[in-house]
């Protein structure tokens, strides 16, 4: 059983699987903190110095037993923007690897050559041999 697990463990899709996991949450740290400190401040300030973490709506009020419930919707916005930028990011990403592929399959390979030329080589080689 230990012998198959290490089979399966350093198979290729599993450490290139490993890799992406890790720097897919490196990833998103990065883009959590573009969106919450270049993006939603800026936001924030374009409509009207907003700050879009702390916009909720209250749901019920604090009595003396229970706390405040809030519906925190900014929170919901500022997830959604989260994830519109991570997918373009990702998107941009897979778009140029792509396109290196692409330019790579694309290398033209030397030409073959025609029928005639293959025969014209023939009878040259003969009429050499022949002298």
């Amino acid at each position: 059983m230990l012998k198959e697990f290490k089979k399966f463990a350093m198979r290729g899709n599993v450490v290139d699987l490993a890799v992406g996991v890790i720097i897919g949450g490196a990833f998103g740290k990065i883009v959590g903190s573009l969106v919450n400190d270049v993006v939603m401040p800026l936001l924030g300030l374009i409509v009207g110095g907003v700050n879009f973490a702390d916009l909720k709506l209250p749901l019920k009020e604090a009595t003396e037993g229970t706390e405040a419930v809030f519906l925190n919707y900014g929170q919901f916005i500022q997830s959604v923007l989260d994830f519109l930028i991570i997918s373009f990011s990702i998107f941009l990403f897979i778009k140029a690897i792509n396109s290196f592929k692409k330019k790579e399959e694309e290398k033209p390979k030397p030409a073959e050559p025609t029928k005639e030329e293959v025969l014209l080589t023939e009878i040259r080689d003969l009429l050499k041999d022949r002298r």
